[in-house]
């Protein structure tokens, strides 16, 4: 479940961000049109004035930018963080009555069985203050929609930003190495992210963990290497929210121990009792006399 979450969003930004980077109309060669007059204009106009001030580079006009977006985002998104960590450790500490309760509907032969076993085990995570979703939340990722737009956009219609280049990589242009670069920074961030969390958990997230790098790698080897600038930057800012949430993990830990150590273990599931009819009776006996009277027949052929 956290998996095909994970991906929908991931892929549902990716798709969100092309949309709004081809929502920009040309007429006469001139771009037009609410993504390039509302988001990529003033855009141009930030990046200018961020450019000026370090002396016309536009590659640190970039990074400051991604810098104050960031800061500005840090506080919402470690507090996200925190949140998927104290499900992380809610779902450890309850580890052994899921276990049972999965093997309880892998068992299961009757429709009641399984939906006894399913409706226990949202009573667990109900009891215990557990999201189905995990505390995962894409907030501070839908906030950035409208810079992934503004910068695509100012990019490729800008002239300065188009022709501008940074470290010899020109930014108007897909690069390679800053979609490797950013691909490398959100791969250490799924690492880092991996540190302190329980080993049977640590085996659950790593294809998680690894399928957000490998979307960004490829939007970012189809993109300008200033939106890959963005994304690199933005990938080393996610690693030091990472090592923020891994400090406080043990106490984080500690916390949810004192919380649900008197936590009562959850009933076990009540199956609903098969209701007999008469008629399933007469049913039954039915094809027990027809079962029998049929063996019998093959005894007397079998005699003859």
């Amino acid at each position: 479940m956290k998996i095909s979450k994970k991906f929908s969003v991931t892929a549902a930004l990716a798709a969100l961000a092309l949309v709004l980077s081809g929502c920009v109309q040309t007429k006469n060669g001139k771009p037009y049109g609410f993504v390039y007059d509302y988001l990529a204009v003033p855009g141009q106009h930030v990046m200018d004035w961020l450019a000026h001030i370090f002396g016309g580079s536009y590659g640190w006009a970039i990074i400051v930018l991604t810098v104050i977006v960031r800061m500005v985002l840090l506080p919402v998104m470690v507090k996200q963080m925190r949140n998927a960590t104290v499900q992380q450790e809610k779902i450890s500490m309850i580890r052994p009555q899921m276990t049972a309760l999965q093997k309880q509907q892998k068992a299961a032969s009757t429709p009641e069985e399984q939906q006894a076993a399913s409706q226990a085990m949202m009573a667990l995570y109900r009891n215990n203050g557990i999201s189905m979703t995990g505390g995962i939340g894409c907030l501070p990722l839908l906030i950035q929609m409208p810079i992934f737009a503004a910068l695509y956009a100012a990019i490729r219609y800008s002239p300065e930003l188009s022709k501008a280049v940074f470290m010899n990589i020109p930014l108007g242009k897909a690069s390679w190495i800053l979609a490797l670069l950013s691909f490398l920074s959100y791969l250490l961030q799924g690492y880092l992210s991996l540190l302190g969390m329980p080993e049977e958990q640590k085996k659950q997230m790593r294809f998680t963990l690894l399928l957000s790098p490998v979307m960004i790698l490829f939007f970012t080897m189809s993109s300008p290497a200033g939106l890959g600038l963005y994304f690199f930057v933005g990938g080393l800012f996610a690693c030091l929210q990472t090592l923020i949430i891994n400090f406080y993990r043990p106490r984080i830990r500690r916390e949810i121990q004192e919380k649900m150590k008197d936590q009562p273990a959850p009933a076990a599931p009540v199956v609903p009792k098969k209701v007999v009819t008469p008629a399933a009776k007469q049913a039954t006996a039915k094809k027990v006399s027809q079962k029998n009277r049929n063996r019998n027949a093959g005894k007397q052929q079998h005699h003859k």
